[in-house]
């Protein structure tokens, strides 16, 4: 199972003691001079975490908007007055809807007359035909020279060429009648208006009369730097990461915050950069059955980059900052004394980083009560060996507390009879441990 965002920490409870150097027991100890008892330092509650590689899928948020999957911008292919509107703005239309009229009255009439003169073509073959078989025989018998035949036979061939020529006037006649019908080339929802029956429009104007689009599916347009496309690549060939089994799906995010109900698919990255932004364009395709994305729409697409089988993850809140502002973090060392550990960091994964260097599988991190903590531990200045936090002379030692199986918390120890048995049981809620 992939790890998206936050996971469940392994915790239990720490108890820090604190106990003069040099004592032989962390109570009980007794000023040299005077033979008083020395102070002590208050025991402090806190809870740690082992460390454990996680199989983690990183993914990254891009800001971006919806585009229709089809746009079609409606112009006239020929010139005339508006007549009549068939649609309604905001309406669905399909491919080869008739959207608007144009007066076709001058159209008509140039079908009329190209269709009379492909009759007068026609009835110029018949004769020239017969004139040419005519010739043929007459040429024979020398009774006509040569030359009045092979004219003969050139009129024929002009005469059927003429035939279609006027049957290619009479197509593209028809076709500008049909044109007058201003259809949609496909199917989507129109957009407004922008002419009304009596306008006058012109053949491929510049304005269109109406926007047509589809919107199921839609695209969605992010961008992402140049440099991390670039780190990307690279951990993908170095092994950092693999390839997610679903490395191409995309979850949307809508303006207001909530998760969108379908899945998409990302489609491609652009094979240019923006000079001005030095930004990549990718783009995904969401199915939209339901229309709720509409083109312009402001979201944010997660894309999945690749999994880490490796990732330790640290939880924000134990993460601290030196003077410096370098991140380190208290870590329970195997002699159950307290140490700071400096940290290398990358990115954020949900509620944790994602440590790079300085932890390993096992360390115990504590991730609550640090404040506990620092409130009595001073880091010496000078002399500090291994790491160990010492505090005016006295070393933390940590006594680990037991995990109640029953609610799952850690819990100091409290005693009571069972069937005749003194046994441990948890003081939180009296399970037996």
């Amino acid at each position: 199972m992939l790890v998206k965002h936050e996971r469940r920490p392994f915790r239990f409870g720490v108890t820090l003691l604190a106990g003069l150097l040099g004592c032989l027991s962390l109570m009980g100890c007794k000023d040299e001079k005077t033979g008083a008892q020395a102070p002590t330092v208050p025991a402090v509650e806190v809870a740690v975490e082992i460390v454990t590689p996680q199989k983690v899928l990183y993914t990254t948020e891009l800001a971006g908007r919806t585009s229709g999957f089809q746009i079609a911008e409606v112009r006239p292919q020929v010139s005339g007055i508006i007549q009549k509107r068939f649609f309604e703005e905001g309406a669905d239309v399909k491919a080869g809807d008739v959207l608007y009229q144009i007066d076709p009255a001058t159209y008509q009439a140039n079908l009329d007359s190209a269709k009379a003169n492909l009759a007068r073509a026609e009835a110029n073959v018949a004769p020239a035909r017969l004139k040419m078989q005519r010739f043929k025989d007459l040429v024979n018998i020398s009774a006509v020279s040569k030359q009045e035949f092979e004219d003969a036979e050139a009129a024929y061939k002009q005469a059927l060429a003429d035939v279609g020529v006027n049957k290619a006037a009479v197509e593209n006649a028809r076709i500008r009648l049909a044109y007058t019908k201003v259809t949609s080339p496909i199917s989507g929802r129109s957009g407004r208006s922008l002419v009304t029956p009596g306008a006058l429009v012109t053949e491929n104007q510049s304005s269109p009369l109406t926007t047509v689009q589809q919107l199921d599916p839609v695209y969605v347009d992010v961008t992402q730097s140049s440099t991390e496309v670039l780190r990307l690549k690279r951990s993908l060939e170095d092994g950092t990461l693999q390839r997610a089994d679903q490395g191409h799906a995309a979850v949307l995010l809508l303006e207001d915050g909530s998760e969108y109900g379908l899945t998409g698919t990302l489609q491609f990255a652009d094979v240019s950069v923006d000079e001005s932004t030095g930004m990549v364009t990718l783009r995904a395709i969401f199915p939209n059955p339901k229309q709720e994305l509409l083109p312009g729409m402001y979201v944010r697409a997660i894309l999945n980059e690749g999994v880490d089988d490796q990732a330790i993850l640290l939880p924000q809140r134990a993460l601290l900052r030196d003077a410096k502002g370098n991140p380190t973090t208290y870590v329970v060392n195997a002699e159950n004394k307290v140490e700071i550990r400096p940290l290398k960091v990358g990115r954020t994964q949900g509620n944790s980083w994602v440590v790079l260097d300085g932890l390993k599988a096992g360390d115990k991190v504590i991730v609550e009560g640090l404040n506990m903590v620092t409130k009595h531990v001073k880091p010496r200045r000078q002399g500090e060996q291994g790491g160990i936090v010492k505090a005016e002379g006295a070393i933390y030692a940590c006594k680990v507390m037991p995990v109640c199986p029953k609610c799952g918390k850690a819990t100091r120890v409290a005693h009571a009879a069972k069937d005749g048995k003194n046994v441990r049981v948890c003081r939180k809620c009296g399970a037996e441990l």
